[in-house]
């Protein structure tokens, strides 16, 4: 490694180490104790020694060799850029079903970049398909014990995984995982769902592969594909209707039994969107082993009921309110009547609340996109200008929203959308919690974003710790 990757300084935290070295927002590191850094996994090994020698490059070009004694386990406190130095491995692959693919003309440029990048799915719980990966990533892999990994599996029918994911490299995934489980790291998996393709006799195939890989193999997730009205690729998806999602529901529970008589947990998850589609509730909170999916939207339903009746419990007293208070409840249409019926308890123990609930079709991408986390502010508001009635307050879903930001997808920032709506107040909801706080105690409710660091992904947390060091 002869090139200098620098970490570029975003942010430097008040009190902490950085701030005594008088690093400010903008500096380069270029290397640690002669180590050049490729990203934050390189950084995080060099900063465990307790004496350190920093080159810095300044805003000016000066280099400067900082050198300095430390706790062994004491951070340098700053926040960079990007968490890989040296530049986010891209995906070289072309999905039938690639949502970056599907994304509508003049987004913002983050939502295009197509990352592939065994690095991000260790720090972040981003899905990769390893088609990218040779030798010695899988050297580095084990040596610097990066594990778990998050894999896009699709199927383990080697032609049929190639013809989807348009890379014949994509044909070596057994082997690309037997290279995982010889580097000491464990996996959790995916399949994205594409009815008449990949289901069928060929799910069954690739459950069975997978679950015979325990106990390397964490998990794995089965989710439908999306497909927005951008779409044009020309090979044809389908996206299951409610037959079909109910034929995948009882398909894969045989598999899910099978497995929780032999040791006591599920592995295999289906996404929300197969129990929707097929009118059937969400399984309970101990079918989910703990949720190691969550961010890849299995079990979000039932992890937010929890939340809601976790709030619920806990609060000893809700007072009632002493004039009507109407609340517009803005959701995508997926999710709407779970939303619905969590309102409706709430109505019947606050008297005077008046909740509607507002579905909103998603008119940006294509009304089968029906999360309420790929909503605009233009569907938003132009829903919401439509409704008549009395209107006190409005909330909307959080993860509609950028990461840290109040800005949504479409550029437009939650100050415009508040200003489009002068009479009422405007609160972001994220979790069952919010959402119980926001209904029961609305003239106290406020959800402060400020301080969010992106994509942070649970499982990999004390090691990240958010990208500051």
């Amino acid at each position: 490694m002869s090139k200098y990757y620098p970490g570029i300084v975003l942010r430097v935290y008040p009190g902490s180490l950085a701030e005594e070295l008088e690093l400010v927002p903008g500096d380069k590191i270029l290397e640690i104790n002669g180590q050049k850094l490729r990203d934050i996994i390189d950084l995080s090994f060099a900063m465990a020694d307790e004496e350190i020698d920093m080159l810095v490059e300044h805003k000016d070009g000066e280099q400067e060799m900082i050198s300095f004694e430390k706790d062994i386990d004491e951070e340098l406190g700053v926040e960079f850029q990007s968490a890989v130095f040296d530049g986010i491995r891209n995906c070289a692959n072309h999905c039938y079903f690639c949502f970056v693919d599907m994304i509508a003309p003049h987004m913002r440029q983050s939502l295009s970049i197509k990352d592939d990048d065994y690095r991000l799915s260790f720090l972040y719980g981003n899905f990769v398909t390893m088609t990218n990966m040779g030798p010695n990533d899988f050297k580095r892999i084990k040596q610097f014990h990066l594990s778990p990994l998050f894999v896009s599996v699709q199927c383990m029918n080697p032609q049929l995984r190639a013809e989807m994911l348009r890379c014949p490299g994509a044909a070596r995934i057994a082997e690309q995982l037997d290279n995982l489980e010889a580097a000491g790291a464990d996996y959790h998996t995916q399949v994205v769902l594409c009815a008449g393709l990949n289901d069928g006799k060929e799910l069954e195939r690739t459950i069975r592969e997978i679950v015979a890989r325990r106990p390397h193999a964490f998990s794995l997730a089965i989710v439908p594909v999306g497909i927005t009205k951008y779409r044009t690729d020309p090979f044809p998806l389908h996206q299951f209707d409610a037959e079909g999602a109910a034929c995948v529901i009882d398909e894969v529970e045989k598999w899910q039994k099978k497995i929780q008589a032999e040791e006591g947990r599920t592995f295999i998850y289906l996404g929300d969107e197969f129990y929707f589609l097929a009118g059937r509730p969400v399984p309970p909170t101990e079918f989910y082993d703990g949720f190691p999916q969550l961010d890849n939207g299995i079990g979000l339903t039932r992890s937010f009921i929890n939340d809601w009746q976790q709030e619920a419990e806990e609060t000893e007293t809700v007072s009632a309110y002493a004039t009507p208070v109407h609340l517009d409840v803005v959701t995508g249409t997926a999710v709407a009547p779970v939303m619905r019926e969590l309102a409706e308890k709430a109505e019947q123990q606050v008297k005077n609340l008046h909740v509607r609930i507002v579905p909103v079709e998603n008119l940006h991408f294509g009304t089968t996109v029906n999360v309420s986390g790929l909503l605009t502010a233009h569907d938003i508001m132009e829903k919401l200008q439509g409704l008549e009635g009395p209107r006190d307050g409005i909330l909307i879903p959080e993860p509609a929203l950028r990461s840290g930001e109040d800005i949504f997808l479409d550029d437009v920032s939650l100050e415009e959308v508040r200003a489009e709506f002068p009479q009422s107040r405007i609160e972001p909801v994220q979790t069952g919690k919010d959402y119980y706080r926001a209904l029961t105690d609305w003239l106290h409710y406020q959800k402060r974003r400020a301080g969010e660091t992106a994509y942070m992904w649970q499982s990999n947390a004390g090691y990240t710790k958010n990208i500051q060091y």
